[in-house]
């Protein structure tokens, strides 16, 4: 039986999505839902001895008006169960909430709730977090030449340099241009426009431009410039047609390998 345990506050979300997710067989098995309400009472179920640990937790980050609510959850399953796969379930995508879901608490996923087909998105997470959960031995590593990115976590390095944010060494590279960059790195050779990064960040196409794109890209080359030692050497190697390359006129990027002459001298 898989066994999900789901912490959400609004009684609406609950009766929305109940029926869809007990009635999906996920890997073939019979689903189990266990709801709790309050971040207070999922604390306590999960602190109990002998409480049984979950296949998934679905965590609403922010509940009651309290930011912190759902990451109170997440920091006492990572303390009696540290291996089971969590999935954000939010109102809040785009935002600070789902930065720090990504980047202090290392969440395998965070769906938006406002978004077309969602009872549809939500079903195919939960049986891909599964999936990854059950074969614990599977590569989580895409390596791509000099460029090394994690798929659970998302972090990702330029022959052993961690991207950084470029405005401010200190802190980490956003979450936003980290997914851009995979997405890009998965597709290559094929270019992705604005519209399929769009689909792929499950952002408002109207909100998210071309300049919007453009930026991220901007960020990301800048980014390992910075790790590949700086004075522009990867902002050369974008012109000369590799790393992350502008695609004509369509309002797209992709990722093109670097080659192994190029290699040896970045980094």
């Amino acid at each position: 039986m898989a066994d999900i345990l789901w912490v959400e506050d609004q009684t609406h979300w609950i009766d929305r999505f109940r029926p869809t997710l007990e009635a999906e067989a996920f890997d073939q098995r019979p689903t189990r839902l266990t709801v709790f309400r309050f971040a207070a009472a999922a604390c306590q179920h999960i602190r109990q001895p002998g409480s049984a640990p979950p296949d998934l937790v679905l965590l609403d980050a922010q509940m009651s008006g309290d930011d912190e609510a759902g990451f109170s959850v997440f920091r006492a399953l990572r303390k009696r169960w540290p291996e089971v796969p969590v999935i954000y379930l939010s109102e809040y995508s785009g935002t600070g909430i789902e930065e720090q879901a990504f980047e202090q608490t290392e969440a395998r996923d965070f769906i938006a709730k406002h978004q077309p087909n969602i009872e549809q998105v939500l079903c195919w997470r939960i049986r891909a977090a599964l999936r990854q959960s059950q074969q614990p031995g599977e590569q989580s590593q895409l390596q791509q030449g000099p460029l090394r990115i994690d798929t659970e976590t998302w972090e990702i390095w330029w022959n052993g340099s961690k991207l950084m944010n470029p405005a401010n060494p200190q802190r980490p590279l956003g979450p936003t241009p980290r997914k851009i960059l995979r997405y890009l790195v998965e597709a290559s050779p094929r270019p992705l426009t604005t519209d399929q990064i769009a689909a792929h960040l499950q952002a408002d196409p109207d909100r998210f431009s071309w300049a919007s794109y453009r930026q991220h890209i901007r960020t990301l080359r800048h980014s390992l410039d910075q790790a590949a030692g700086g004075n522009g050497r990867f902002m050369t190697l974008c012109q000369q047609g590799e790393g992350l390359v502008t695609f004509g006129d369509e309002g797209a990027y992709c990722w093109r390998p670097v080659s192994p002459q190029q290699e040896d001298t970045q980094g």
